[in-house]
């Protein structure tokens, strides 16, 4: 019979979103993860089978965080516009830290050959779409923005400005400059 679990799995999956984000999942070994979360390997590949299965773990994790994170910004009394912005510019992470999004940073180094990568990038995305199309609905009935912008085609526009600013932001370019360009987008509300 084995040791019981010394660990709390919930923070170690948060550990490793970290570990993944910083380096992405090619680069990652199972000795990094080890080192990094604190546990052996065997309970490593006890607990998750795989850095494959902890990596799914991690990406649905940050996920389900960055999703809350905008849930709660674009929400609740207020004008719009600026939530909107605020928003747009936590999902690039300007001026934050250059590592784009886990999730982006995961479809531009795995592509659709993981079908898992492809599933959870596609929920994630569909998911921030729907809270951009919302907040635009939103802004359309109080009149603070365009009645003739249709909310899903300009939730998508906004979708594929954070996506391609995520990359961008991984290449360094200027945060100010990154900012203007997610403004000219929200501009065409």
């Amino acid at each position: 019979m084995g040791r019981p679990m010394s660990f709390d799995t919930d923070d170690v999956v948060d550990k490793a979103v970290e570990v993944f984000w910083r380096q992405g999942f090619g680069a990652t070994t199972p000795q990094n993860l080890v080192d990094a979360l604190g546990i052996g390997k065997g309970s490593l590949y006890n607990t998750f089978k795989s850095k494959h299965q902890l990596f799914q773990l991690a990406m649905r994790r940050y996920s389900e965080l960055r999703l809350a994170e905008l849930t709660e910004g674009l929400e609740g009394p207020g004008a719009v516009r600026p939530k909107l912005r605020r928003a747009v510019h936590g999902l690039a992470g300007i001026s934050e830290h250059q590592r784009g999004c886990l999730v982006v940073n995961a479809v531009a180094e795995l592509g659709t050959s993981t079908p898992e990568v492809a599933e959870v990038s596609k929920e994630l995305f569909s998911r921030i779409e729907d809270r951009f199309e919302a907040a635009i609905e939103r802004g359309r009935t109080s009149g603070e923005l365009q009645a003739d912008t249709e909310p899903r085609d300009a939730a998508g526009a906004l979708l594929a400005a954070v996506i391609g600013t995520n990359v961008l932001t991984k290449t360094g370019r200027d945060p100010g400059q990154l900012s203007r360009l997610l403004d000219a987008a929200l501009a065409a509300l």
